[in-house]
């Protein structure tokens, strides 16, 4: 997919959030470009599972509820590109002799993968997905410890098990993958279990790294994890807007972008 089809799509998606339709007419003549342009665009929202195709146009799909709870599954294809650059963005951050704490998600499991050369790391996670990843018994540079807990939709072990495992821990940093960013609310998730365990993460964390793509602002799950101006730093793709780069900036203590490389290469596996 293009930068220009990427950035039209996001377009299409904020309009659809702020009004909950869009007709292909108006979207043609907003953004100068074909009938058929438009059509794909909806065509690739819609087989993401986030529009639904009408005659004429698209709705939002049913996904926008605060309690709604994508599974990992449906969300490892999405914004793969973009996730990829803000891994390799994130372990930058790492140097050797590190622990990190890692939380759930797909974003953060494209930085577990990204994180894979880096030695003497003591990683640890209430993500099924990373465990597997960073699971290695040749690597005995390497110290995993996977909380327990109840799993969610979202492959997290959250609940009084994963708070008491990781009760006293202190890392070097956390890599939070979130649901929803917004000014108002901060990041957000669906899951009030998840939220209670990645207060826990970030109790245990001297630095805090949210890693969240474009496509993340202005989502409000059901209830926050951390506000925006307690995060560190957040990285996130180069194509967001300006606007919410703008806020954002003047609530985090650093925002870092990731640009996407024209042949971007990796994969972010189940």
């Amino acid at each position: 997919m293009s930068a220009l089809a990427k950035q039209r799509q996001h377009q299409i998606l904020e309009k659809m959030r702020r009004e909950g339709a869009v007709r292909v007419s108006d979207l043609v003549e907003e953004m100068n470009v074909s009938d058929m342009t438009i059509r794909r665009d909806i065509a690739s929202l819609a087989d993401r599972g986030l529009a639904h195709r009408v005659h004429g146009g698209a709705t939002l799909a049913d996904t926008s509820g605060s309690s709604y709870e994508p599974s990992f599954a449906s969300k490892l294809g999405a914004s793969r590109e973009e996730k990829l650059a803000i891994a390799k963005v994130a372990a930058s951050l790492v140097p050797p002799d590190s622990s990190v704490a890692i939380s759930a998600g797909t974003t953060a499991l494209a930085v577990a993968e990204a994180l894979l050369p880096v030695r003497d790391l003591t990683i640890v996670t209430n993500s099924v997905p990373v465990a597997q990843t960073m699971h290695d018994p040749e690597r005995r540079d390497r110290t995993l410890v996977l909380t327990g807990g109840v799993r969610t939709p979202s492959d997290a072990l959250v609940g009084s098990v994963a708070v008491a495992g990781l009760t006293g821990l202190h890392v070097d940093r956390l890599f939070l993958g979130v649901h929803g960013i917004s000014e108002r609310a901060g990041c957000t998730s669906p899951n009030i279990a998840e939220v209670t365990t990645n207060k826990a993460l970030i109790e245990a964390a001297a630095q805090i790294v949210v890693v969240a793509d474009r496509t993340k602002v202005g989502l409000v799950g059901l209830a926050t994890v951390i506000s925006l101006d307690e995060i560190d730093v957040l990285i996130t793709d180069a194509a967001m807007t300006d606007e919410d780069q703008t806020m954002l900036a003047a609530h985090v203590g650093k925002v870092m972008t990731a640009v996407v490389a024209p042949n971007e290469t990796g994969k972010i596996t189940e």
